[in-house]
């Protein structure tokens, strides 16, 4: 492949935080995508020990991406969790990012996208130790599962006894 090429379409992606490019090769015809990515002045994450380390899309990703290993959990979903989260970073902090701040933000949509990837990332992410952690965390995931299942049916108006069941339905 040269450095010639012809690009066939573009369009915003990543909600305009790209640009997704279709070209060929003028010389041997081989198509190709190009992402082009807005710059922005590199955010920089504040590690528990006061450090500071550059962001990484791809580490963020990749953690992403092993807890939801062999779930039922598509690539796009994960690129849209990790688009959600930087966003969010980008529009609550300056430059200076705390990892607190990623971590929960990551485990709070894990646990929305998949009860086992949330339990997977929690285990790295607060260091669990032993089983007795692991238990813990899935009592308090169940625990809040049956929270939110309760207000959802209490939210619900209840049938009226003078309707037939087909027009509850």
């Amino acid at each position: 492949m040269e450095d010639d090429d012809k690009v066939l379409e573009s369009r915003a992606v990543r909600g305009g935080a790209a640009i997704r490019r279709r070209r060929t090769c003028l010389r041997c015809g081989r198509r190709f995508t190009t992402y082009e990515e807005i710059m922005r002045e590199d955010m920089m994450v504040v590690k528990r020990d006061g450090r500071l380390e550059e962001f990484s899309r791809a580490k963020l990703e990749n953690g992403i991406q092993r807890s939801c290993l062999k779930r039922p959990v598509s690539m796009r979903k994960i690129t849209a969790i990790v688009d959600g989260i930087i966003e969010e970073m980008e529009n609550r902090y300056d430059l200076e990012v705390p990892a607190q701040a990623i971590g929960d933000a990551a485990m709070r949509e894990l646990l929305r996208l998949d009860e086992v990837a949330y339990v997977r990332y929690a285990s790295i992410y607060r260091h669990f130790a032993n089983l007795e952690q692991f238990v813990r965390e899935i009592r308090d995931v169940r625990k809040q599962g049956a929270e939110q299942d309760s207000a959802a049916r209490s939210a619900r108006p209840a049938p009226d006894a003078k309707s037939t069941p087909e027009q509850r339905q």
